[in-house]
């Protein structure tokens, strides 16, 4: 019995891709390390031991989820939108919470020891059918047409309207626009879409900013992007104390469990260290360097995911890599530059290396549909 798990175990291994494996599995080990810095403050291990049960159980997924002929998955589309939609829908019934964000972006299950985040889930769903929608309509239809662009369009807007009304996590919400727009591109949907889009937003985001329709809380934070002086004891705190701690890290950093404000547990010191502005904990105690290298394991796992992609056989195995690794490219981007003070907080941690139980098993799980059509590119005799 032993001998067929460990041999059924081993065929596993072979069959996933190890290399993405490690790279997310050494991003997330750094991850870990990163928030037993920033909670030890706290006096309690909880989160530690959070992150990495997420950790096991992430890999265990991976490897799972590399089994999956993503292909015959898509066939139940119908299935998988509703999955997505029935966990926003959930936001909005009494397991709905805030979760301290100010958003209700959570869900609390009594029979869970920690809270889930929907968003985490829905991307992976979203990326799912959106692949499928746009291999359909390449195959059956035209992608510059105005039906095609506007089936497209109404799949996007569902999610992206839902989503916010019910939670008002901006931020999400974003990312599914980001996805949207990547894998359109990608797909082939003609420019002119593009720039109606970014023309059309513009001009609503104007509209909407000159009516104060836009929550004051949320345009404080744009402003204070323009005048860093705006508000430094207000909305623009946490970002300058963002700076202080990058600042005062310089090349080398102050050393692992040292930072001057990551072990501070005054009200003036860094706050969401453990989530938000990891970034701004790792240059504090590592440095330049270690920001660096922080930097170069999350563009290496994002450069896997595209080399998967442009080695697809499939159109939507394509799309579903690129999908994944917008999803990475603008969390990564916007947590950084919400550190940096160069964009505006809107509560989009740093992937495998912010603390998040729900983000990590479901970035496992994304990782593992990128290792199963990695595995089917390979000629037959290689698998």
């Amino acid at each position: 019995m032993l001998r067929r798990i460990r041999e059924l175990f081993n065929d596993v291994l072979r069959q996933a891709d190890l290399l993405l494996l490690a790279l997310c599995g050494g991003a997330s080990l750094f991850g870990v390390l990163m928030v037993s810095s920033a909670t030890r403050y706290m006096h309690t291990n909880r989160l530690v031991l959070v992150q990495a049960a997420a950790l096991v159980i992430g890999v265990l997924l991976y490897l799972l989820v590399s089994q999956i002929d993503v292909g015959e998955l898509v066939k139940y589309w119908k299935w998988i939108f509703l999955v997505g939609i029935g966990f926003i829908l959930l936001l909005a019934t009494p397991l709905g919470i805030d979760g301290g964000t100010g958003n209700r972006a959570w869900l609390d299950f009594p029979f869970l020891p920690v809270k889930v985040q929907p968003a985490e889930i829905v991307k992976i769903t979203f990326i799912l059918v959106l692949a499928k929608q746009l291999a359909w309509l390449k195959e059956n239809r035209d992608l510059k047409s105005v039906t095609s662009v506007a089936m497209l369009a109404v799949h996007f807007g569902v999610i992206f309207v839902l989503y916010y009304k019910i939670s008002g996590d901006m931020g999400s919400a974003l990312v599914f626009l980001f996805i949207f727009a990547c894998m359109c591109f990608v797909a082939g949907v003609a420019k002119r879409w593009f720039v109606i889009g970014i023309l059309g937003g513009s001009f609503a985001f104007y509209v909407l900013w000159e009516t104060d329709k836009i929550n004051p809380y949320m345009k404080e934070r744009f402003m204070t992007l323009f005048d860093h002086d705006l508000d430094i004891r207000g909305v623009g705190w946490q970002q300058t104390r963002s700076l202080l701690a990058l600042g005062g890290g310089k090349l080398t950093g102050q050393g692992l469990f040292h930072g001057t404000q990551t072990q501070a547990k005054d009200a003036w010191s860094l706050p969401a260290r453990h989530t938000d502005f990891i970034f701004s904990v790792i240059g504090e105690e590592l440095g330049m360097l270690g920001c660096l290298f922080t930097i170069a394991l999350l563009a290496a796992i994002i450069f896997r995911c595209v080399l998967i992609a442009r080695h697809t056989q499939q159109k939507m195995d394509m799309y579903i890599c690129v999908g994944v690794a917008a999803m990475l490219i603008f969390q990564v981007i916007c947590n950084i530059g919400m550190c940096l003070f160069v964009m505006p907080v809107i509560g989009l941690t740093l992937p495998f290396v912010s603390y998040g139980g729900t983000s990590i098993v479901t970035l496992f799980a994304a990782m593992g549909m990128a290792s199963g059509i990695q595995k089917r590119t390979r000629p037959e005799w290689l698998r």
